[in-house]
């Protein structure tokens, strides 16, 4: 199959994404260090992610060369289980020599709007990023980014409220912030996921087919994720 305006891989299982999306994140990390000497990746949340996080925890790399920043992150303590910031580092931060310093987690624990303006100058210090990953959820929204949420075209950095799922309260890049990528990587993985990938397919502007569409983006898919008609590679 093939989605509207991006290149579109579909693949036998969740395994096989988390896969060749920790390859693929390995080897632009290598090639951006090579050309500029540092890599810079826009990590997400999310199960599927996850998994490509904790096959990284696994692989050498240059991590010294590495900064990492986060896509969206909610409005709760800094331990928070819920938090990106904690699942990441629980599934691979934390067992590699990653400077600190060069991890940039939002600061979210200070409410949204605080958070927002604390990051926006990080970003624009960042763009243009390296390589931006992205999850999608069953309603199609990716980072923080709702279906019927308004997004203000110039800032680079988002408070988000009422979100349809908890916590109400969170932060996100906006699609000018994550657009401003070398390369975009969207994973989706699981039966959950198949009908936002049938009305992406068909066409509807939901927030992760505009980002993606504006960032350059490879998506990957489980076969559990596609329209059943489509064939795994």
């Amino acid at each position: 199959m093939q989605l509207t305006g991006v290149e579109t891989h579909v693949l036998a299982d969740a395994d096989a994404v988390a896969a060749e999306a920790a390859r693929l994140i390995l080897e632009a990390g290598a090639d951006a260090i090579t050309a500029r000497g540092a890599f810079r990746l826009v990590l997400a949340g999310g199960s599927t992610p996850l998994a490509a996080y904790r096959l990284l925890a696994q692989a050498q790399a240059h991590w010294s060369r590495w900064h990492l920043y986060h896509g969206d992150e909610r409005c709760l303590p800094p331990d928070a289980p819920e938090r990106n910031s904690r699942a990441a580092d629980e599934a691979w931060l934390a067992q590699i020599p990653i400077p600190r310093q060069q991890v940039h987690v939002i600061p979210a624990e200070q409410g949204a709007e605080a958070a927002s303006a604390a990051y926006e100058p990080v970003v624009a210090e960042a763009v243009p990023f390296d390589l931006v990953l992205l999850g999608m959820g069953e309603d199609g929204h990716t980072a923080s980014l709702f279906p019927g949420h308004e997004v203000c075209p110039g800032p680079l950095v988002m408070p988000v409220h009422d979100a349809p799922k908890p916590p109400p309260n969170r932060v996100s890049l906006t699609p000018s912030a994550l657009c401003r990528s070398r390369r975009m990587l969207v994973l989706a993985t699981g039966t959950g996921k198949q009908a936002a990938v049938a009305r992406w397919q068909a066409g509807e502007g939901l927030p992760v087919a505009r980002v993606a569409v504006g960032g350059n983006a490879l998506v990957l898919l489980d076969r559990a994720a596609a329209p059943t008609h489509s064939d795994a590679r």
